[in-house]
């Protein structure tokens, strides 16, 4: 019987490839916004916590990403 740990572990590996493979088409700037994003929102769910946080700094993210890889 499998544990829900190997089962984590899997999703885990799935997601990642399915999510890489998307980023293959992107463009520079489209990749600098999505890391803005992701980075972002880290960020203001370790500060605010929460989804308003989280949302807050994962657009505030995205603006500042787009902007330096312009």
């Amino acid at each position: 019987m499998k544990s829900i740990r190997q089962y984590s572990v899997g999703m885990l590996a799935a997601a990642t490839l399915i999510i890489l493979g998307g980023c293959a088409g992107m463009t520079h700037q489209e990749k600098g916004t999505a890391t803005g994003a992701v980075i972002g929102g880290v960020v203001g769910n370790a500060t605010g916590g929460g989804v308003l946080g989280t949302a807050a700094g994962a657009a505030v993210g995205g603006v500042i990403g787009h902007e330096v890889t312009k």
